[in-house]
């Protein structure tokens, strides 16, 4: 596995989020992104000239690791290989409002 490279200006970007809460992940196959995770909850950033964007959704944990959010016959779910967690308001609170703040953490600071 090569090392990422990242520019002042990401490193800077990373440390803010840290100091937000955020903890800095590695995701297993996704080795081109920088995971974060707060909580029970994670997401994929790739690496831009300007620092990063959001790479697909932010997800609820499963089994450790990203999730996709189903609607099944039986449910709302967040499922991870065959591993799954009912999508409850509380699930789906923290995982939206865990969005808000990382969005906002991603915006240019003025």
């Amino acid at each position: 596995m090569v090392a990422m490279e990242l520019t002042s200006q990401q490193i800077g970007i990373l440390e803010r989020l840290r100091s937000s809460g955020f903890e800095i992940v590695a995701f297993p196959m996704y080795e081109n992104y920088v995971g974060v995770r707060k909580g029970q909850c994670g997401a994929l950033l790739a690496p831009t000239p300007s620092g990063f964007t959001l790479y697909g959704e932010p997800s609820y944990l499963v089994a450790g690791g990203l999730s996709a959010r189903l609607i099944q016959s039986d449910g709302h779910w967040f499922v991870r290989k065959k591993d799954k967690l009912e999508a409850t308001p509380e699930r789906t609170a923290e995982l939206e409002s865990f969005a808000a703040e990382l969005v906002s953490a991603l915006l240019p600071v003025v």
